[in-house]
């Protein structure tokens, strides 16, 4: 498949303390950009994939900026649409040995937290394209972003596209007065594929399950449109080693990756959505392939845990120099 994935979401300021800081330590930030969905657009850029991201910013300085951090990489931009007080931002203080990561989200306002139906012509956005990916980070900004979710999934419904949604629970969200298990249900019978873990499917449609293959099987019961439904796994050592691995349910079987060692990290945050690209991008170059496509995803996700920023500026040929055992020893010269 060489037509475009169309990623929706908001994009923010990301600002970090340098040399591993605490928040309130900090008298200067690192400033980058990022965001769940803008992450899987870079990285499937990456991948050799044409990609779209969809969004809606200020127009304004730090608007546009936020617009060409993602399109330097190869990104599709130009059917974002411009609105809203503010860019969204975040605070990430790192973690290091037993003190974990803190996340602060500063969101209010934003374009993003303001958008409603009919701000994004969703006809011409997803024009052209075969895939449309959202994450439950929109839903949970506010309730027109949740009804402006429902829209464009409607749309890309109508249009023939597949879906593909990641849970991404988050807690710190979901403020408005509604719950997940109140929204996201109606959202995700659009989906196709579906990325979650344990807590999620319990918080978000009430299915709970001692055994993986069993709660795999529950969710995609409750929801016939799925055809693929991935999972991953974290072991926390410290917070800068961690193990990882994924499995991919096909209806039939569950799929489980290697499990992978990842000391010495450098920047978890996108890990997740490194992995929801290489699903995409597995998907849809080896549909025949469910175990390569899981592999192929954990190992999107591995590096990224050593690429500083949100996205994954990883290539295709690194991610299978990965799985076919290169773990980064030797100099590519």
């Amino acid at each position: 498949m060489h037509l475009p994935v169309v990623c929706f979401g908001e994009i923010m300021l990301r600002l970090s303390p340098p040399d591993g800081l605490r928040l309130v330590q900090a008298n200067t930030f690192d400033a980058a950009y990022g965001g769940s969905e803008a992450n899987v657009a870079v990285s499937l850029a990456q991948f050799g994939l044409p990609s779209r991201y969809i969004t809606r910013v200020p127009n304004n300085e730090l608007g546009k900026s936020a617009l060409s951090a993602v399109s330097r990489y190869g990104v599709e931009t130009a059917r974002s649409v411009w609105g809203g007080e503010r860019l969204g931002a975040y605070y990430i203080e790192f973690g290091a040995g037993r003190r974990g990561s803190k996340v602060l989200y500063d969101r209010q306002n934003s374009g993003m937290a303001t958008l409603e139906p009919g701000q994004i012509n969703w006809r011409d956005a997803l024009a052209g394209a075969a895939w449309l990916h959202w994450s439950g980070i929109t839903p949970a900004l506010s309730e027109s972003a949740a009804a402006a979710t429902l829209e464009a999934l409607q749309v890309a419904s109508d249009m023939g596209l597949r879906i593909s949604c990641d849970l991404n629970y988050r807690d710190k969200l979901w403020k408005y007065g509604k719950t997940p298990a109140q929204v996201m249900p109606a959202l995700v019978e659009h989906a196709h594929v579906l990325l979650g873990d344990a807590t999620a499917f319990d918080l978000f449609f009430g299915i709970e399950a001692p055994q993986t293959e069993d709660l795999l099987q529950r969710v995609a019961k409750r929801f016939p449109k799925l055809t693929h439904i991935a999972m991953t796994s974290r072991a926390g050592l410290s917070a800068s080693h961690n193990t990882y691995k994924g499995m991919l349910f096909d209806g039939a079987q569950v799929f489980e990756s290697r499990t992978y060692e990842l000391p010495d990290m450098l920047d978890r945050i996108g890990g997740g959505d490194a992995f929801m690209a290489g699903l995409i991008f597995g998907l849809t170059q080896m549909p025949d392939h469910p175990h390569e496509t899981v592999e192929f995803a954990v190992a999107a996700a591995a590096l990224k845990h050593y690429v500083r920023g949100d996205f994954n500026l990883t290539t295709e040929h690194e991610v299978r120099a990965l799985m076919g055992g290169n773990m980064g020893g030797k100099v590519s010269r």
